[in-house]
């Protein structure tokens, strides 16, 4: 059986199971690279070279979430969650209530839309948001499953259709990577490509509202990590924390680096007063320790995917398919949309996805006779497909850093599999219409 679809096979169940994410990378990547002809030394070997590459990733999310925390003592926060409470505590009128879930709603989207492309500071708002509305949404008894549903969406639909911030980043890849593979396309042709795909994906988020509509009981627990709404906000702090956040943002953007941005925001707050230097260290560290399993996921999947890479198994996998289904081209494009979503599931990241099935896709593409706009799509659909459903994905750990604050939203059944059914469904479905019209 091929070691591609052992290790992540094993991950997957150990994550269904409730296993620790990183112990499931680990193990799969373990169990996978011995059933890859790599023997033990060799497989470890792998592994332990590949966490390297996860070590900048880790320390860039632990920097956000120490500026994440420090931005939320400021009171930006607090403002706006008081501003919806106003609305939830008219007691008995439902109508308010309903506009106060909109409310929320409409508030996260935006902002996890705006995060990838407008202002690209990726998950770094989660914590910052989603940790002082938990009461709100308590209160209202909004199923968090939902609230994941729209994170995952507003993280994972901009960056695969709309070319700007991380989805200029995305789109170039995909560009450069059919370039070395044979094949050259315009950055323009991506957006048109993928446009049915990022219609998927917003059918897949009805379906969530949908099946999610429902009230859900939570215990209200007290949270050290968000600030006492009665107390009185510093209008001044605030202010010095909108210069912070734009401060981080422009020199991320011309650094490309979120560390350099992060500590640039988080020197602004010293330099203002607005973080005290008594209480730094300890809301720095807080903050970085809520954003560190993120880091650790991240970093196990670079050993995991490091692995896969150093069996080869996945070129073995797309030729033997195809070896099956040769000359049925809608047979064979799911197939590699299936490989896509086994390979992003198992890695977590639709990015890194893209170089390893580009250089194997777009030579079978061009054999099976598709046009450019169908490679464009099928090499874009199944780099982002898994990539909402990963447990190793940032847009599926992000959400369940805010959410899980209080200990009762589960990372692989509230948030990865409620984003695979109603996205990667979505998308296979959608991404393989849209390849075949594109014919």
């Amino acid at each position: 059986m091929n070691a591609v679809l052992i290790a992540v096979g094993v991950m997957l169940i150990l994550s269904l199971l409730r296993i620790n994410v990183v112990l499931s990378l680990t193990v799969g990547a373990i169990i996978g690279g011995l059933a890859g002809g790599l023997n033990i030394t060799e497989t470890i070997k792998a592994f332990v070279d590949g966490l390297g590459g996860g070590a900048t990733i880790a320390l860039s999310y632990a920097l956000l979430g120490g500026f994440a925390l420090a931005i939320s003592r400021t009171g930006i926060p607090e403002v706006l969650v008081k501003a919806i409470l106003k609305i939830v505590q008219s007691e008995g009128d439902t109508q308010k209530k309903g506009a106060a879930k909109a409310l929320i709603f409409l508030v996260l989207l935006a902002m996890a839309i705006m995060s990838q492309n407008l202002i690209p500071v990726h998950i770094a708002f989660i914590p910052l948001i989603v940790p002082p509305m938990i009461k709100i949404m308590n209160m209202l008894q909004i199923d968090r499953r939902l609230i994941a549903s729209i994170l995952t969406f507003g993280l994972v639909m901009p960056y695969m259709f709309i070319p700007a911030g991380f989805g200029l980043i995305y789109q170039g890849i995909i560009v450069d990577q059919m370039a070395l593979a044979g094949l050259d396309v315009t950055l323009g042709d991506v957006p048109k490509a993928m446009a049915i795909v990022a219609l998927g994906m917003a059918v897949g988020l009805v379906g969530a509202f949908i099946a999610y509509r429902k009230p859900r009981q939570y215990e209200n627990i007290e949270l050290e990590t968000t600030n006492d709404l009665n107390k009185e906000v510093n209008k001044l702090h605030i202010i010095f924390a909108a210069v912070a956040l734009v401060t981080s943002i422009a020199v991320q953007v011309m650094t490309d680096s979120m560390i350099v941005g992060s500590i640039a925001g988080i020197i602004i707050l010293y330099i203002t007063g607005t973080l005290k230097v008594k209480e730094a260290d300890a809301v720095l560290s807080d903050g970085m320790r809520m954003m560190a399993f993120v880091g650790f996921v991240m970093i196990s999947a670079n050993g995991f995917s490091a692995v896969i890479n150093a069996t080869g198994d996945v070129e073995l996998l797309v030729s033997g398919a195809m070896d099956i289904f040769n000359g049925n081209v809608s047979i064979a494009v799911l197939i590699m949309l299936i490989v896509g979503l086994i390979v992003t599931m198992g890695i977590g990241s639709s990015f890194a996805t893209i170089p390893i099935i580009a250089a194997i896709f777009v030579p079978i593409a061009m054999e099976l006779g598709l046009s450019e706009l169908a490679i464009i799509c099928l090499i874009g659909t199944a780099g982002v497909l898994g990539d909402a459903g990963s447990p190793a994905s940032d847009s599926t750990l992000g959400p369940t850093a805010g959410l899980n604050v209080d200990g009762q939203h589960n990372h692989i059944w509230d948030t990865c599999v409620p984003t695979f059914l109603f996205y990667n469904i979505p998308q296979i479905i959608f991404g393989w219409i849209a390849v075949v019209f594109f014919l």
